[in-house]
């Protein structure tokens, strides 16, 4: 079996699981997800989703965010980790936004990943799950996932999001970068994980894993 037939029949599996994939993070616009994703980083989405509505109430949109202090909004996004990087970043590109683009999110990679703690994978969802621009976001459990699954040889996201954009249709990068998240939690976890009931890991995990 080839890799492309192989990344076909585990995206028939993905499809079967997951139909209809919804962004995990809550969010109702393109900032409140930009912060929420920036909030994700080396942190659980239901953490994230825990902590974002006290601070939306407070600060929905960066003119009301400017209002706060880096240490105020640190107080909030402290069980997130990571806080001091966060805040500064969440307050840095709150102003950036106001002053440079309006209070609007900016629409292109560039633009996007010089605002401060805006990396590509952050750019990345933005820019796919709100724009509907072409991008596979992809963080360290789709690297891992990907790694197990033959896709990839694992040596950075960077070339892991090369082999996947390679491997799949660009009109599915979106679906599958959801679908892979989800599969991940349910199925196929970096802790704990049993081969042997994992749809897909036990029909093509690496030997050396199992």
């Amino acid at each position: 079996m080839t890799k492309l037939e192989k990344t076909n029949d585990i995206l028939n599996i993905l499809d079967k699981l997951y139909p209809n994939p919804e962004v995990p993070l809550q969010h109702k616009d393109a900032y409140t997800l930009l912060i929420s994703v920036l909030l994700s980083a080396q942190c659980t989405d239901e953490r994230v989703n825990k902590i974002t509505p006290s601070l939306f109430k407070l600060a929905d949109n960066p003119y009301d965010m400017m209002k706060y202090s880096v240490e105020e909004i640190r107080e909030i996004i402290k069980p997130c980790g990571l806080s001091p990087m966060k805040s500064k970043g969440i307050a840095g590109l709150s102003k950036i936004l106001v002053e440079k683009y309006n209070g609007q999110v900016p629409q292109t990679f560039e633009e996007l990943e010089e605002l401060p703690a805006v990396g590509h994978k952050t750019a990345s969802v933005v820019m796919t799950q709100w724009f509907g621009k072409s991008a596979f976001p992809v963080d360290t459990h789709i690297h891992r996932l990907a790694y197990r699954w033959g896709l990839t040889n694992g040596k950075n996201v960077e070339q892991t999001e090369k082999d996947l954009k390679r491997l799949i249709p660009e009109s599915k990068w979106n679906k599958v970068h959801l679908q892979i998240i989800y599969f991940g939690r349910e199925y196929c976890p970096a802790r704990g994980h049993d081969w042997r009931v994992c749809p897909i890991c036990k029909k093509y995990m690496r030997n050396s894993l199992r």
